[in-house]
């Protein structure tokens, strides 16, 4: 299934959040990596635990 740019997005949006409230991080990091560059890594590699309902 193919995302749309809004779903990518608002997944992006979600999962930084959570990163900056302090969730686990799924992906190698280095200290000044900010919560949405870690989001991206984490979708860029299919690490994201989301799923889109429609």
């Amino acid at each position: 299934m193919s995302l749309t740019r809004f779903e990518i997005t608002r997944i992006l949006g979600a999962r930084a959040l959570q990163i900056a409230m302090g969730s686990p991080v799924l992906v190698e990091v280095s200290e000044d990596d900010d919560p949405l560059e870690i989001a991206k890594r984490e979708y860029l590699e299919g690490r994201i635990p989301v799923v889109v309902k429609r």
